[in-house]
């Protein structure tokens, strides 16, 4: 199995198969290692049957930001059916067990504003960089203020506000619109960036050296590159799953310790009978978050006609959610649905969740995506930076500055190591 290329991908995710196609556009001999048995990384599009057989996300579901998320010119020249969930889906927040009034939900709408503008004031050059739920410490007479905190740090970041750099929300906060990809995105990833690119599925890379010509060994023999370039999540590096030799310089285990994963969950409930809870399809639920810490479940309602509801939840929750099994995921569901709708939820929902992810359980991944811890903001882009004249360079959405945690963030970084490794390879 002994080989020579100009450069070896480890990770057949989107950053992976960015920076082969970059590669491949450029002539140079490139193989792409996955220790899976399929591509896509977090984009992974199943057909549970517990679902009917239907399309399911089981981890990202939307390009964000499409107006600047490279994944949408690609996705638009290909013809793909695109659905624009802005305008498609409709809205209702609760306020304890009631539907929030117009004008609370106009005020809810220009508390979004409120938070960005207090945000900003609160990053001040030279000073500390506070956590994000210094944010809505600082608007206690705001009524929406924790809601927006939860919406921002647990359900978009999948972490909580007081382990998450304000400074890295803001550098990565979603702007624009969201296209959800008709058929799932991680089949739109398989059938659109995978092209014929040499990918070997079921090979996890156990070792690396770096210093002088690059090894890289799996078990099924030892290959030799002039660069490597690793997408791999933060997760799977700060567990050691990939042993580097040498090892990896402090600099690049301190952006490691900076950016943790976090935890984002999808628990799915099937209903047992006709009743839809008075909700037309594609309706998003959430409701007004009283107390600071208060965890918040939002749900989308219905989607495309189906008969189920998924609910998502992240941070601490999702990871306490994760450690308790599926039982416990569909009884806080369960429960949450019930602070809204009372004592019909029984009767609408099987009271076992039809599926429930488990990010945190993949050897491969080991929860979401990556967040910045206060402080350490500064850690993607020391991370992205080559090492050893660009023998071993990482790419992947943890590396991006402007779209972290996303597809196109993904994607972009794995274009950015791949034009440095071609400047290395020669």
């Amino acid at each position: 199995m002994t080989t020579d290329y100009d450069v070896i991908v480890v990770g057949a995710g989107v950053a992976g198969l960015s920076a082969a196609t970059v590669l491949a556009a450029a002539k140079k001999r490139t193989l792409v290692l996955e220790a899976s048995g399929r591509i896509g990384g977090r984009a992974w599009t199943a057909y549970p049957k517990a679902l009917g057989g239907a399309w399911f996300d089981m981890g990202a579901i939307l390009l964000h930001s499409a107006e600047r998320n490279p994944l949408t010119t690609i996705a638009e020249r290909a013809g793909d059916k695109v659905r624009r969930v802005d305008v498609e889906r409709q809205r209702r927040t609760f306020i304890g067990t009631r539907p929030a009034g117009e004008a609370e939900l106009a005020d809810y709408e220009e508390a979004w504003e409120r938070f960005a503008m207090r945000a900003k004031e609160l990053l001040v050059p030279g000073m500390p960089d506070p956590s994000l739920a210094a944010v809505a410490r600082s608007l206690p007479e705001d009524p929406w203020a924790l809601t927006v905190e939860a919406w921002e740090g647990p359900v978009i970041c999948a972490v909580d506000a007081d382990d998450f750099s304000l400074a890295d929300w803001q550098a990565n906060v979603l702007t624009g619109s969201n296209l959800l990809l008709e058929g799932g995105i991680g089949a739109f990833v398989e059938r659109r960036l995978a092209g014929d690119l040499t990918v070997r599925r079921n090979t996890p890379v156990r070792r690396i050296f770096w210093d002088g010509a690059v090894t890289v060994e799996t078990e099924a023999g030892a290959l030799r590159a002039a660069s490597c370039i690793v997408t791999v999540s933060t997760g799977v590096l700060a567990a050691g799953t990939i042993a580097f030799a040498p090892k990896l310089p402090a600099e690049v285990e301190e952006c490691l310790a900076s950016l943790p994963m976090g935890l984002a969950m999808k628990v799915v409930l099937r209903a047992a009978g006709p009743d839809r809870l008075d909700l037309s399809q594609h309706t998003v639920l959430d409701r007004r978050i009283e107390k600071s810490g208060e965890p918040m479940m939002i749900f989308q309602c219905w989607p495309y006609g189906r008969d189920y509801v998924q609910g998502w939840i992240g941070g601490s929750t999702a990871w306490a959610l994760a450690r308790a099994g599926d039982e416990a995921a569909a009884d806080f569901t369960l429960a949450e649905l019930r602070r809204l709708f009372g004592g019909r939820v029984d009767r609408v929902f099987e009271p076992k969740a039809a599926l429930v992810t488990h990010w945190e359980s993949d050897p491969w991944v080991r929860g979401a995506y990556a967040y910045a811890r206060p402080g350490g903001a500064g850690a993607r882009a020391r991370l992205a930076e080559p090492l050893a004249d660009g023998r071993l360079i990482f790419a992947g959405e943890a590396c991006h500055e402007g779209l972290a945690g996303t597809l196109g963030g993904a994607w972009e970084s794995g274009e950015r190591a791949a034009r440095l490794a071609i400047q290395w390879a020669g």
